[in-house]
């Protein structure tokens, strides 16, 4: 038990982080990341040391986050690759353009395949690893880093479509 407690006191944050980064709600994210502690500590005896525990513990919230979303019926993922913190020497004209990249990059990434989404969340987000990420999804390395690349080319191609226009 006391292990666990260590696991929980150096691993919230991080979860948490994650958690909040995929639905922007505090209240949900509490419960998201109590849930996600609560599935650890009834499969940790399944942890064979194979993968870093936070790419363990990541697998388990990305599972639980999609359960709560089914369940919820909350609407899919939404991801912020841009920074929405406005800089002090913004004027309201780059804040506002700003935020309006934003929205964009976000539209972009939630009408990718699910399998390009999960990747990017968790490079992006969960700072994994490819290794890491491709242990929590069960594809190979180069499966991780193939699909990261063309989720990039894809959002990169899409943005200057609309911005072209």
């Amino acid at each position: 038990m006391e292990d666990f407690e260590k696991l929980y006191k150096e691993y919230y944050p991080r979860v948490y982080a994650f958690l909040y980064k995929l639905c922007h709600d505090r209240e949900m994210t509490e419960e998201m990341t109590q849930d996600t502690f609560y599935e650890l500590y009834k499969s940790l005896h399944k942890y064979n040391g194979s993968c870093k525990m936070f790419t363990f513990i990541a697998s388990i919230a990305k599972n639980v986050y999609y359960k709560h979303v089914r369940k919820k019926h909350v609407e899919y993922i939404d991801i912020e690759l841009l920074s929405e913190i406005q800089d002090s020497s913004d004027t309201p004209e780059e804040a506002c353009l700003r935020k309006m990249r934003s929205k964009e990059i976000r539209h972009v990434i939630e009408m990718l395949p699910r399998n390009y989404r999960d990747v990017v969340v968790l490079r992006v987000y969960a700072d994994l690893a490819f290794p890491d990420i491709a242990n929590t999804l069960g594809i190979s390395t180069s499966s991780a880093k193939v699909i990261f690349h063309r989720a990039k080319k894809i959002i990169s191609e899409e943005l200057f479509s609309k911005n072209d226009l």
